[in-house]
């Protein structure tokens, strides 16, 4: 059994909306939990590099098809990205299933999810401050950081504040940073 089956078969089983239980997993694939355990470490970095393949593809495929450039495409992919966030269902039944462990796991700065995603966005915004397409309002570093916690906020919105998550909130205020 190599760290990838083990990886494969917990993806599966997120996307189906089932509980990645270790001890489950590790039975399933006939190891121990101690062996899962050193293969693919723990249930929450397991969980991290789950979301963050569904998080990765989202973004592959966002930037290519946002309208527009410069702030509008900024705009356009991250609400695109709370759009994909909140439009998965595997990824709202976690958050229902389990609020505190998706919120740590995505919007702290030791998630891989939240360091990636901020990483990935950065790269974004050099490449369209490069271009001459987008003069930030703030050292990009900062201005990527802040970006990925304004989607943030407009995906947890139900969790933090019972609010309805909204993708258009998350354009409008990117829209008023930018420009």
């Amino acid at each position: 059994m190599s760290h990838s089956a083990a990886f494969d078969l917990a993806r599966d089983w997120f996307l189906s909306g089932r509980r990645v239980d270790m001890g489950e997993l590790a039975q399933e694939l006939s190891i121990s939990r101690a062996t899962l355990h050193r293969r693919v470490g723990s249930r929450d970095l397991l969980l991290g590099e789950i979301l963050w393949s569904l998080s990765s593809a989202s973004i592959a495929r966002l930037w290519p098809s946002c309208a527009g450039r410069g702030a509008a495409g900024i705009a356009d992919f991250v609400s695109g990205y709370v759009r994909f966030a909140n439009e998965s269902p595997p990824f709202r039944d976690f958050l229902r299933r389990e609020p505190e462990r998706a919120l740590r796991l995505l919007t702290t700065r030791a998630s891989v999810c939240q360091r990636r995603t901020t990483a990935e966005v950065e790269s974004l915004l050099a490449g369209e401050v490069s271009a001459g397409r987008l003069v930030p309002p703030l050292p990009v570093p900062d201005l990527a950081y802040l970006l990925v916690r304004i989607g943030e906020s407009f995906v947890y919105t139900d969790v933090i504040t019972g609010d309805a998550p909204d993708a258009a909130k998350a354009h409008a205020a990117v829209t008023a940073l930018l420009t």
